[in-house]
């Protein structure tokens, strides 16, 4: 009798093992688990195999530009180089770490995109919809998803704006108090609904709104289920100065004359625009899992990456979060980044599979010399003035 019993609890036993094991979290579970390992391969460095070419490249840079920041540079899946320069807080002289994390600034607006391409994608939101459908009382009819995605709204830019009626610059502004500023202030407009391209904050900041409106959730929460977790992004967050009194970064924004720290303000409140918090190796592991497929369906991301704007000097536009670069059939989509004493660059080239990302903390104009790592690199050479207006490159 013992012995059935016994035969029998470990039949039970293997039938509630499999059950549980066979249960939708514990499949995702083993999935997430899978993708950690692979994860993991794709961070592998050694830092006796970096590219010396870039390495001279990064350390005259530093020396004679004063680059101060991290940087990751692959190539079709493999890290080629990565490395770190100078100061995370240049008034305590503690060195920067390869996971420190910097504030994206205005490369926080592609992953913004993504949130919002995944309510498209679930069929919750769509593209031809209004502001006014979340928010009946927005001042500004006619402005869909879309023209915010692509800077076609005309809004007037509530960073400029809010200077001048935000009462308590102690206090941070949220999303919803910047929206609520816009309908009882009424600022005037640049332009008209899906008039010309103006890259405007106040576009991101309400994308990021709806995006709480549309789910319930903080867009926190939402970005970290939706985006970041599915990328493997372990290290990135969004960060308002709404929700802590002071955000909690070891990286600080440096002044490129005085190289004081920027303080935060009640600015670094509003996010979408801004406020997501990352380091270089999340940012290179975004990308390979957009390369995959993991975060968004491929012709939905395509659809990002489609010029929308007229291309200045016949090369450069934007899509949904992404500025592209179309030279001599390469298709390069990128963003910069300038916040607080935070300086960003984030290439993807999707022709070549070629990843860069510098993330700086030293706002000076290090990041626009960068020409001889494109070089080296063999890719187009990434800078707006290099190019005439039949988008034929100047040699300098």
């Amino acid at each position: 009798m013992n012995v059935n019993f016994l035969r029998l609890s470990i039949v039970v036993g293997i039938v509630i093992g499999f059950l549980a094991c066979s249960s939708p979290e514990a499949k995702q579970r083993v999935i997430e688990q899978k993708q950690e390992e692979k994860d993991s391969i794709a961070l592998l460095y050694q830092p006796e195999e970096a590219n010396k070419q870039i390495d001279d490249f990064m350390q005259k840079l530093h020396q004679k530009s004063a680059f101060n920041g991290n940087v990751l540079i692959a190539q079709k899946g493999k890290i080629i180089y990565q490395n770190t320069f100078g100061w995370a807080d240049y008034l305590k002289k503690d060195s920067l770490k390869i996971d420190s994390k910097f504030e994206l600034a205005s490369v926080s607006k592609p992953m913004t995109a993504l949130g919002v391409l995944k309510l498209v994608e679930e069929e919750k939101v769509r593209l031809d919809q209004t502001v006014n459908d979340f928010f009946p009382d927005f001042p500004y009819p006619g402005i869909t998803i879309q023209m915010l995605l692509t800077h076609r709204s005309g809004l007037p830019n509530y960073v400029y704006f809010a200077e001048g009626v935000w009462k308590d610059k102690k206090k941070g502004m949220s999303n919803m108090d910047a929206i609520n500023l816009l309908i009882e202030h009424k600022p005037n407009r640049y332009g008209a609904p899906d008039g010309r391209f103006h890259y405007n904050n106040s576009n991101y900041m309400v994308l990021a709104g709806i995006i709480e409106k549309v789910t319930g959730q903080d867009f926190a929460v939402y970005m970290n289920e939706k985006i970041f977790r599915p990328a493997g992004m372990k290290n990135t967050a969004v960060l308002s100065k709404a929700v802590y009194e002071k955000i909690p970064t070891d990286v600080i924004g440096h002044d490129k004359v005085w190289r004081r720290s920027v303080v935060q303000n009640f600015l670094d409140g509003p996010v979408g625009d801004k406020g997501i918090y990352s380091t270089v190796q999340d940012l290179y592991l975004l990308d390979r899992a957009l390369n995959e497929g993991r975060v968004l369906d491929k012709a939905l991301l395509d659809s990002a990456y489609l010029p929308r704007n007229d291309a200045k000097r016949n090369l450069f536009s934007y899509g949904y979060g992404w500025r592209t670069f179309s030279p001599e059939g390469n298709q390069i989509v990128y963003h910069t980044g300038w916040w607080h004493g935070f300086r960003n660059l984030y290439v993807r080239d999707l022709t070549s599979d070629i990843t860069i990302v510098l993330l700086s903390n030293m706002a000076n104009g290090s990041l626009v010399k960068l020409d001889e790592l494109y070089e080296i690199l063999k890719m187009p050479i990434l800078r707006q003035n290099a190019y005439n207006a039949n988008g034929d490159f100047i040699v300098n």
